[in-house]
């Protein structure tokens, strides 16, 4: 039997994105495609290099040509990806997704997951940059283990002198700590603050990036608007802990972010220290601030929920030791920030694919 590139096609058109709800030949995800007698050979161009379904995906296409072309057919699959970005994103340009992880309240363990979204991302192959937007209290030095560290700066041939952003654990690294004494205070006003984070975006060489993930301060303050209202965001992600206190005040971080005059997509909903287990006995959960309050709140609002974080020791050690507990791959804990990293990506995905339909 003779396989040609229109039977292999026609095979395709009945794997479907599940998320995008279009074939994969329609939304021009297959390429390279190569047939040699019964050697079929092509590449699968996914949406995110996190992509939760890439298996199934693959295993998909390999039936379906099975199926409808030949059960003969050597099938080769590669999977790459390109990030897709907003469509009116021209603002910032080399960076396809902003991403904001955000809360209303304070020490929910927005700079945690932010941090470990960050790791979790670059390690499935994304171009990652963090930029700590907490003026008050910047975190991402003692996470990364740069405390002290200065960026060093470079001139462009028009005369402009740009930042460039600390690497480490392959992510690209801004926070306004690198430009303040760590042992004293910084008592900006407000339009004072807004302009200095307003320099991470702008007066920094990020190259390109497939998702820059923006730590805010707690609350809904100067930084929060003028971050919104300034560059094209993708989407916010946000933390929240349990119990009333603290979902009280996410409840009014997440509506900010549907107000007509901001209107930021919320990606989901992560729930932070949701349990106590201890590492000895992980299926061992206890609940001691309250029980599924995060997914609670994202039902409420009709958004995803993307995960629970437990509370182990090991998380606070790791961010305090300088290498977010994501790089131990080893860990548990990893995948939990993994997964919960891939749904943000799905998300981002979705949304860039209904804004491209707008």
């Amino acid at each position: 039997m003779i396989i040609s590139q229109e039977q292999v096609l026609a095979a395709l058109r009945n794997v479907e994105d599940p998320d995008l709800k279009k074939d994969l030949v329609t939304l021009n995800m297959i390429k390279d495609l190569k047939i040699e007698d019964k050697n079929v050979s092509f590449t699968l161009e996914l949406t995110t290099p996190a992509c939760p379904m890439k298996d199934m995906l693959k295993n998909a296409c390999l039936n379906s040509i099975k199926h409808f072309v030949s059960q003969e057919a050597e099938v080769t699959i590669n999977i790459t990806s390109r990030v897709t970005k907003p469509m009116d994103s021209t603002q910032l340009k080399d960076i396809r997704n902003i991403i904001l992880v955000s809360s209303g309240k304070g020490g929910v363990g927005k700079s945690t997951v932010a941090s470990n979204l960050a790791v979790s991302l670059a390690a499935d192959g994304a171009k990652v940059g963090l930029i700590d937007a907490d003026i008050y209290g910047p975190s991402v030095p003692t996470m990364f283990d740069l405390v002290g560290a200065k960026p060093s700066a470079r001139e462009t041939q028009d005369g402009k002198t740009l930042i460039l952003p600390i690497e480490k654990y392959g992510i690209k690294l801004l926070s306004l700590g690198f430009f303040a004494d760590p042992d004293q205070p910084v008592p900006w006003r407000g339009p004072m603050a807004s302009n200095a984070v307003k320099q991470l975006f702008n007066d920094a060489d990020w190259g390109e990036l497939d998702y820059l993930i923006v730590d805010l301060p707690p609350g809904t303050g100067d930084i929060h608007i003028t971050i919104t209202q300034s560059f094209p965001i993708t989407g916010a992600v946000i933390v929240t802990t349990p119990q009333q206190v603290a979902l009280a005040d996410t409840r009014k971080g997440l509506a900010m972010f549907k107000m007509p005059g901001i209107n930021i997509p919320v990606l989901g909903v992560v729930e932070n220290m949701a349990y106590f287990t201890p590492e000895e006995l992980p299926e061992n959960k206890y609940y001691i601030f309250g029980k599924d309050g995060g997914k609670e709140l994202a039902k409420s609002f009709d958004v995803p929920f993307l995960g629970e974080i437990p509370i182990v020791q090991s998380i606070a050690e790791a961010g305090d030791n300088g290498a977010p507990i994501s790089l131990n791959t080893e860990s548990v804990l990893s995948g939990a920030f993994a997964e919960i990293a891939g749904k943000v990506a799905q998300q981002v995905a979705i949304n860039n694919a209904q804004t491209a339909n707008c």
